[in-house]
């Protein structure tokens, strides 16, 4: 199923603590946001890809942009203060019935195959997001100390892409200004709006690169991916 995308990238990363937008920071030769940029590029059912950036840096996005070849990147418009508005400006910029993913720059490890799942149950849901199980025992704690252990069967952490039908992302997105609704992800305004959310499982490896620990994960990733060819 064909879809858009829009990445937000205003955010300046400082968990980071790298002195730019982590965006830049260079994996394997190439830009962090490039590697993300660059699954979508190859994927056949990728139609558009918009991008939301921090105003001092809609310059530094074209140059990558040009440099790299990524065709399929049409719009790059200024974000806000925070992650949702700046997915609220991106979605602004487009239009029509369509399937939008909503993906996280710094997120450069996930598969097209997941992004075609969530297009297809996007279709069906009122949203789909990757998500895996928790791992590790979850527990609830005030003061730092213990109120109780949550119970993990239950438990998915969410990761990003998240899919959704244009009219109806644009419409929460929309209420949620109007209200001043601040959600932790996209899909959570979903649910608070009322809606149904598609759970569709994710990968280990489709991590956010927040922090410099991060780093080291991810290019230990590319290690793996370059010695088994994938």
């Amino acid at each position: 199923m064909k879809y858009s995308v829009v990445i937000p990238a205003a955010g300046q990363g400082k968990r980071m603590n790298a002195g730019k937008n982590k965006q830049f920071i260079m994996l394997d030769e190439k830009p962090i946001i490039v590697h993300t940029i660059s699954v979508f590029q190859s994927d056949k059912n990728c139609e558009e890809i918009v991008l939301a950036v921090n105003e001092r840096e809609h310059e530094d996005f074209h140059l990558l942009i040009r440099e790299y070849n990524l065709t399929k990147v049409t719009r790059v418009v200024t974000g806000g203060r925070e992650r949702q508005q700046s997915v609220y400006e991106g979605l602004k910029a487009l239009d029509g019935e369509k399937v939008v993913l909503i993906h996280d720059g710094a997120r450069p490890f996930f598969t097209l195959d997941m992004a075609s799942s969530l297009a297809e149950a996007a279709s069906t849901y009122d949203g789909a997001v990757v998500a895996v199980p928790v791992k590790d025992t979850v527990k609830q704690v005030s003061d730092l100390k213990v109120d109780k252990t949550i119970d993990r069967s239950s438990l998915w952490a969410v990761q990003t892409p998240q899919a959704f039908r244009l009219s109806i992302i644009k419409d929460i997105h929309r209420w949620a200004e109007e209200n001043n609704i601040v959600g932790t992800d996209d899909a959570s305004l979903v649910e608070m709006n009322g809606r149904t959310v598609k759970i569709i499982p994710g990968d280990y490896w489709n991590v956010k690169l927040t922090t410099p620990e991060d780093l080291i994960f991810a290019r230990a990733i590319l290690r793996e991916k370059k010695e088994s060819g994938s």
